[in-house]
């Protein structure tokens, strides 16, 4: 008998939502219940995603198709060398932004986030849950700007972020699952275990073991 597929969990939303924390958080949990667990992120580390993480940095945006253009080619290195052979391996997948970043983000630029949408999912595994973790374009600038470290002026301005916060907030793709962003980091973790026990556990309310 085969191996079972893996899962693909994607955490989206604006920058300051609390995604990266999140995955962090629940990545743990589910080690501790004894899954296989990959953690990952867009932009790579590779080169591509070098490229763009020096052009978000430099505020010095380059045309909007050009922008999407690498987003696609770093994601399809991803998913050849990351995602796909974790998943074929059985193992739980959790993305820090995908596909649904690009149609946001790209979509804020001024691009069809409608025709990103449908190319990434024609493109790429779609993810067996988004999780979209719901903040104000303020308060996640806030705490962008709170936090320190490097920033990237190309995407954290509060009018883009507004556009950004838009695109995610029509999202209807079935996959998708808003939680709350602006509780406590631990009631945060709370709501995205409960939605994810939903289909890698038996029905207690939360993770179940390996197999159950």
């Amino acid at each position: 008998m085969g191996v079972k597929r893996g899962k693909l969990i994607a955490f989206e939303g604006l920058d300051g939502c609390g995604k990266s924390t999140q995955l962090d958080l629940v990545a743990v949990r589910l080690e501790d219940e004894g899954y296989e667990v990959v953690r990952t992120h867009e932009p790579t580390n590779g080169p591509v995603g070098q490229r763009i993480r020096k052009m978000a940095r430099s505020g010095e945006l380059v045309a909007p198709e050009q922008e999407l253009a690498w987003f696609v080619e770093d994601r399809t290195e991803h998913v050849a060398s990351v995602i796909e052979p974790a998943l074929a391996a059985g193992k739980i997948v959790l993305t820090d932004r995908y596909t649904l970043s690009s149609v946001a983000y790209q979509g804020a630029r001024g691009l069809s986030w409608r025709k990103i949408l449908a190319a990434g999912e024609a493109r790429f595994p779609l993810p067996d849950l988004a999780l979209v973790f719901k903040v104000p374009a303020r308060v996640g600038l806030d705490r962008v700007h709170a936090r320190g470290g490097v920033a990237e002026p190309a995407f954290e301005r509060l009018d883009f972020l507004e556009k950004v916060e838009e695109i995610f907030e029509t999202l209807d793709c079935a996959y998708v699952a808003r939680i709350d962003g602006t509780a406590s980091p631990a009631a945060v973790c709370d709501a995205v275990t409960r939605r994810i026990g939903r289909f890698l556990a038996s029905g207690r309310g939360g993770f179940g073991p390996k197999g159950a």
